[in-house]
């Protein structure tokens, strides 16, 4: 029973050869048999079940929502009311939320049924899983390895076909590069088509929503309900983007990413094919230097630090959440309640955030940063006006093995180096499966940005080339 797309769901839910709840016990009896990948938190399965008949009902009715069938996980970082969301945090161990975020409201409407949530990198913090409070995800295609981060339950459930879709959280590739790690469609929205509200911040001028699927075309359907303006989100785009598709076939790269030495030469190679294979169906796809490539890492984890250190101000052990039992006083309920609240890498990085933000710092790294932002995207915007698409691989190798690069914050803060660019920028990015690595057959993918608000134009021109690489 396999799925690969909603559309063949609802072909057989239409055919009457299965039924709703029958599509729900099939997922929730792959979550059971692959328990053991700690992909999912928290399965809420009676009320899937539950709300199967219901749709199931409209269906016979013929008055059932444009996603009628699709099973849907939720990232740990994405508000549910009624239902705990905890950021993979012990800070907000056993938290119930107060209300749904925007997005979830909106697939909601459209009757998607939410099985449950799924693990991901404490606060959003990580490339590869391995800083969740409830222990590391595992890759379902190789379990000694990683998933990526910080999406890799949502990213390891679509691939395991425990759900048929998933959200996630892209901040500096949170969905493209565990999209890439396990062989899945990820998408990065223009920054601020999709509402944040009801999103756990991590750094609220980078984050995004955005779907995790099996297809292309699942995608841009997900994104399609999801986006648009909404009154409880200030950063949110005022205006609808166009549906208008762009039928442009000029097309560039960066060739330093291809003449890095870090890249894979599985990568590499592939990289080269899929160009040539553009080429031969009547595509420009012409090289492009970037010179800023060694500073966009530098420059977004200095911006989302000092976010992050703002953020995370409010886990305080105060209003809710853990706090600490030995505290003594207003100021030691503080101190222990975040020391023991947070993780490693939470604490390493609101530490690093709150030093470049600090009197004496400020202008040295937090301005400087800002000013290389601003370069970036004069750059980014100068390319845009010649091409319409830019191509990247999402990440330099496959999946990595668990604990590989634990020890190493440098190391792990590099797998960002092709991703964190749409986020600096605020173009949308989308992440498409390309090849294998060979001596480990761990999947790797192809990153596809556009021009700012182009969001339909990239996800029609990844479905084109989706059908072109065979994928």
């Amino acid at each position: 029973m396999r799925f690969n797309s909603l559309r063949e769901v609802q072909s057989e839910l239409s055919s009457k050869s299965i039924t709703l709840p029958e599509v729900v016990k099939y997922y929730l009896g792959n979550i059971e048999s692959r328990k053991n990948l700690n992909a999912f938190l928290e399965v809420w399965s009676d009320e899937a079940l539950a709300r199967a008949e219901e749709i199931q009902a409209k269906l016979n009715q013929g008055t059932a929502g444009k996603l009628a069938g699709m099973v849907l996980g939720i990232k740990d970082n994405i508000c549910y009311k009624g239902h705990q969301v905890t950021a993979s945090s012990h800070i907000l161990e056993n938290f119930e939320s107060l209300f749904s975020a925007t997005v979830i409201e909106r697939l909601l409407a459209e009757d998607v049924i939410i099985i449950g949530r799924l693990n991901c990198d404490e606060f959003a913090m990580g490339s590869s899983n391995e800083n969740s409070f409830y222990g590391p995800v595992l890759n379902p295609l190789d379990e000694t390895r990683v998933p990526g981060g910080s999406s890799g339950g949502s990213a390891a459930a679509v691939a395991a076909d425990l759900c048929l879709a998933a959200l996630g959280s892209d901040t500096g590739g949170s969905i493209r590069q565990p999209a890439s790690l396990t062989g899945i469609v990820g998408y990065k929205p223009t920054y601020g088509a999709v509402s944040r509200h009801g999103l756990i911040a991590y750094a609220s001028s980078f984050d995004q929503i955005g779907p995790m699927t099996k297809s292309v075309e699942d995608a841009e359907l997900l994104f399609a309900i999801m986006q648009g303006k909404d009154a409880f989100d200030s950063t949110a785009l005022q205006e609808d983007l166009s549906r208008e598709v762009s039928h442009s076939k000029r097309v560039a790269y960066l060739k330093e990413t291809l003449e890095s030495d870090a890249v894979h030469p599985d990568v590499r190679s592939a990289m080269e094919q899929a160009i040539e294979k553009l080429k031969s169906e009547g595509y420009t796809v012409e090289p492009i230097s970037f010179p800023y490539l060694d500073y966009m890492v530098p420059a977004y984890y200095v911006l989302t630090t000092a976010e992050a250190s703002s953020n995370l101000a409010r886990f305080d052990g105060i209003n809710y959440g853990y706090r600490s039992k030995d505290a003594k006083g207003i100021d030691d309920t503080y101190r222990r309640s975040r020391t023991e609240g947070f993780g490693k890498e939470v604490k390493r990085r609101i530490l690093l955030g709150t030093f470049v933000l600090s009197s004496g710092y400020f202008d040295a790294y937090y301005g400087t940063a800002q000013r290389v932002r601003r370069v970036l995207r004069n750059k980014t915007e100068e390319i845009f006006s010649s091409y319409d698409f830019l191509l990247s691989p999402t990440c330099t190798d496959g999946a990595f093995k668990i604990g590989e690069k634990a020890k190493d914050p440098i190391s792990m803060y590099m797998q960002d180096i092709f991703t964190v660019h749409a986020n600096l920028t605020g173009n949308p990015s989308i992440s498409i499966p390309l090849g294998t690595i060979a001596e480990t057959h761990m999947p790797f993918g192809i990153q596809i940005t556009g021009k700012l608000k182009s969001d339909f134009s990239v996800l029609a021109f990844a479905r084109e080339t989706a059908v072109l690489f065979g994928k």
